[in-house]
């Protein structure tokens, strides 16, 4: 799942989420290749969607204020998050420099081998320390589809899935991740106009509109400040619908991914995720639609002990 760490635990958190997950190895070996010819999609809407363990979309996009629209065909609840690679660095980089690593630590902490697991992340790459997060798609649920707007700088992306499968392998272990190429021609894409505005910082938390309506919502999301967290997470927004058998401590334990039960599937039950924005740096914003009903909905962010940092709030919508 970030920037700037260390040769320390930090490392873990920014491996997972530069993990990929790749389809069959044909695939991405021409995901490898990919250029900026590449065809873009038009108006800048970009259509990506899952079936299993893959992101299938276009390989290329204009710079600027851009579009994107993710469906989860698949029976497992997903996100994606962008990282913005170093110059020169490429998912062949990833393979070669990541996984070794990644695999090694992670097999060790599902052993129960934490202390190991860390140390052996050791080994990550010092060009992590210069990737940068640039927002992306909300956890999402299956059979949900979520469209969010982010502003990209030209260069070279990894679109990602950090959660876990039943046996605790991360999704990009398992091929899902996808290079995309930014080029310096710029979209002429404007920003949506938001109908519920919502916050986000360390010392205030998740702060957002006293009303929600019910319909349909486009969410700015704001970033504060930035920082990581005890998992050296850094924060993000998550919308989620709660029914009658939700259990908030069961749902706020399992958005913690250093929980070895944390964003692993199945999603704790009752909760339906809609999308929201992952994290990116500090005065970033960042869209999002929802389509909300009658009920209970919660936002929440990937970090230990949400509800004591004011990153867990529930809301209501009532007409």
């Amino acid at each position: 799942m970030k920037a700037n760490h260390s040769v320390s635990l930090g490392l873990l958190f920014v491996f997972i989420l530069f993990l990929n997950c790749k389809g069959d190895k044909k695939t991405n070996e021409v995901r490898e290749e990919v250029t900026i010819e590449a065809e873009k999609p038009k108006d800048q809407v970009a259509e990506y969607y899952t079936e299993s363990m893959e992101f299938i979309g276009p390989d290329s996009l204009s710079s600027g204020w851009t579009t994107f629209r993710y469906s989860n065909k698949s029976f497992e609840t997903h996100l994606f998050l962008l990282d913005k690679y170093p110059e020169g660095k490429t998912i062949i980089d990833t393979k070669k420099d990541i996984f070794p690593p990644f695999d090694k630590g992670m097999d060790l902490i599902n052993e129960g081998k934490v202390e190991e697991g860390y140390a052996a992340f050791g080994a990550l790459p010092e060009w992590f320390q210069n990737v940068v997060y640039t927002g992306g798609a909300g956890l999402i649920s299956p059979n949900q589809t979520t469209e969010l707007t982010i502003k990209l700088d030209p260069g070279y992306y990894i679109m990602e899935c950090y959660v876990k499968m039943s046996n605790g392998k991360f999704h990009t272990s398992m091929g899902m991740i996808k290079p995309i190429i930014v080029t310096s021609e710029v979209s002429d894409l404007l920003p949506p106009i938001s109908t519920v505005n919502v916050s986000i910082s360390s010392t205030e938390g998740i702060v957002f509109d006293d009303v929600i309506k019910a319909g349909e919502n486009t969410i700015k999301v704001t970033f504060v400040d930035q920082k990581k967290h005890e998992h050296f997470l850094e924060h993000d927004v998550n919308l989620v619908k709660l029914d009658d058998t939700a259990d908030l401590a069961a749902l706020e334990a399992w958005m913690n991914w250093s929980n070895p039960k944390g964003l692993i599937n199945p999603a704790p039950a009752g909760v339906t995720f809609l999308g929201g924005m992952q994290e990116m740096p500090a005065g970033g914003e960042g869209y999002f639609k929802a389509t909300l009903t009658k009920g209970k909905y919660a936002f929440i962010s990937e970090v230990p002990k949400a509800s004591e940092k004011n990153m867990l709030k529930v809301f209501e919508v009532t007409d």
